[in-house]
């Protein structure tokens, strides 16, 4: 059975898949938090707050703050990620750290407060945007797609300590999609209204792995299966 949120948070909200998530559930009738560095999306049913996911400390209160102020929660989102550009023979330690903090610590920070009120409330939906970059170990981004299987392990963790309290966790795997932070990609990438949707549809059926769109599921099945030394040969 399908699931109608009536109070969200987005955490990353401002830009990309995250800001398409905001307009398409407060089009829908959600009232809607979207939390992130800028203060972008607005319309009816939504609030902004201004905040950097790396400010660990403050977010337990402004946890609290934003189920007050929206008065409860059923979902939350964390949207929020980066992805600087990497050169071929670059080994950045600031970028690295970078990724490893917005990516991984502060996905830990939001969303082990929304598991925590979700487990003793018996209920909501968590869902983690994800990559199909946390697949295998690639050349290109090798920390960012290691934050990202970070990540899907954390939540299956998630899942698993939880969903037995009537918990969704979802974990959102998207290909190529055409947002800000997908500027090295060549070829065809999915609009982020449409991952947007997809997305939705995924997190209402309260499905454990989304792949978006669902044909990256059957490319990474093959790719999974890959030998390690042609992985190497391939570069991609």
């Amino acid at each position: 059975m399908s699931q109608q949120f009536h109070r969200a948070i987005v955490v990353g909200g401002s830009s990309g898949i995250g800001r398409e998530l905001v307009l398409q559930l407060a089009a829908s009738g959600c009232q809607v938090a979207s939390v992130a560095r800028r203060s972008e999306p607005q319309g009816e049913g939504i609030k902004t707050y201004v905040h950097d996911v790396t400010d660990f400390d403050t977010i337990p209160a402004l946890f609290q703050q934003l189920c007050l102020e929206l008065g409860g929660l059923d979902l939350i989102v964390y949207a929020s990620g980066v992805m600087p550009a990497v050169g071929p023979d670059e080994f950045c330690f600031a970028k690295d750290k970078q990724m490893v903090d917005v990516n991984i610590l502060g996905a830990v920070a939001w969303l082990n407060e929304a598991a925590q009120r979700f487990g003793q409330a018996g209920g909501g939906t968590i869902v983690g945007i994800g990559s199909v970059a946390g697949e295998r170990g690639r050349a290109p981004k090798p920390v960012y797609g290691a934050t990202k299987a970070f990540f899907e392990c954390y939540l299956e963790s998630l899942r698993n300590r939880v969903g037995t309290k009537g918990v969704k966790v979802v974990t959102i795997k998207p290909g190529p999609t055409d947002t800000p932070m997908a500027t090295d990609h060549v070829g065809k990438k999915l609009p982020a209204a449409e991952a947007a949707r997809q997305i939705l549809v995924a997190a209402r059926a309260g499905k454990r792995v989304a792949y978006i769109p669902w044909k990256m599921a059957l490319a990474f099945f093959l790719i999974r299966r890959l030998p390690s030394p042609i992985m190497q040969r391939l570069k991609f």
